[in-house]
């Protein structure tokens, strides 16, 4: 007679077998330092765990970093952003007509690769210009032509950047030279990232850059100026991964793709919040959007 604790161990092997193997493969999760990265990391080590994967977290990366482990096998999957990928990964300055049109062509480029883009999500986490709300209406500003405008007409705005937005080619660079003006030197301010936020909120300068779907841009009464001249590529929040890894484990793309699909602005808005403002923890807030949203 077969005993019943060996039925149950059966039917357990038998799980594994059904989900291709997946329970016993380790899956390097990998992820950048700030607030909406840090829940999206949580977010896929729940997920695949929940799945049968073995998640292995390797967070707090710099962007440079975290792609480059990804290229040489470090990591096996993150959530990038199109520009990014686009810009800053493969040297792509193109203007693209939509959203979807710089993800086919990051899509494609990074194939040669053996990285592949997932589903590509409708959160579009740009930089952008934020004011004070009360400010930029007493100044008349609304959009960045009207900022630009007003440093060119004399005024002397100060401008909070963390150091990889001062640097690179599309970002302050590139947005002084689309909308014509350039702040004095004195007048930027380099900090990190998460503190221009509250130097913006405590007046300490009269601008900052931010993430569009920061959800301290709502929370602090900021308004984010139009970027009238459209300047600004899309940044679409998208699971990539290693393909060597993703033959093996197919499965993966399903899962991941079932978070892209429920995600979008003003959602990862209210979760980047209930971090930055709540003063919830990253995984919190990540087990309860997969729980809510029936992911696991």
């Amino acid at each position: 007679m077969r005993h019943p604790l060996s039925k149950v161990m059966a039917g357990a092997a038998l799980a594994v077998l059904c989900w291709g193997g997946a329970a016993a493969q380790t899956i390097v999760v990998g992820g950048k330092a700030f607030t909406e990265q840090q829940i999206m990391t949580a977010m896929t080590v729940a997920l695949l765990k929940a799945k049968g994967f073995t998640p292995d977290r390797k967070a707090g990366m710099g962007s440079a970093a975290v792609r480059a482990a990804l290229e040489n096998g470090q990591i096996d999957v993150y959530w990038e952003y199109t520009g990014t990928g686009l810009g800053v990964f493969n040297k792509i300055t193109d203007k693209f007509a939509s959203a979807e049109d710089a993800y086919r062509r990051i899509k494609e480029v990074d194939a040669a690769k053996g990285i592949v883009w997932l589903n590509m999500s409708p959160v579009n986490n740009t930089y952008a210009f934020a004011m004070n709300r009360d400010e930029a209406q007493k100044r008349g500003i609304v959009t960045m032509s009207d900022f630009a405008k007003a440093i060119k007409s004399g005024a002397k705005l100060t401008f909070a950047s963390n150091a990889e937005f001062y640097a690179r080619p599309d970002g302050l660079p590139g947005w002084q030279t689309a909308y014509g003006f350039e702040f004095e030197r004195d007048n930027v301010k380099r900090m990190d990232t998460g503190l221009t936020y509250n130097a913006l909120k405590d007046r300490q300068v009269d601008s900052a850059v931010v993430f569009a779907t920061d959800g301290r841009i709502p929370a602090f009464n900021f308004v984010v100026l139009k970027d009238d001249k459209h300047y600004g590529a899309p940044y679409n929040l998208t699971p990539v991964v290693r393909k060597e890894v993703l033959d093996k484990n197919p499965k993966l793309a399903d899962a991941l793709n079932s978070v892209s699909a429920k995600l979008n602005d003003e959602i990862m808005a209210k979760l980047n919040a209930s971090v930055d403002v709540d003063k919830k923890t990253p995984e919190e807030v990540a087990e309860a959007f997969l729980k809510v949203n029936g992911l696991i």
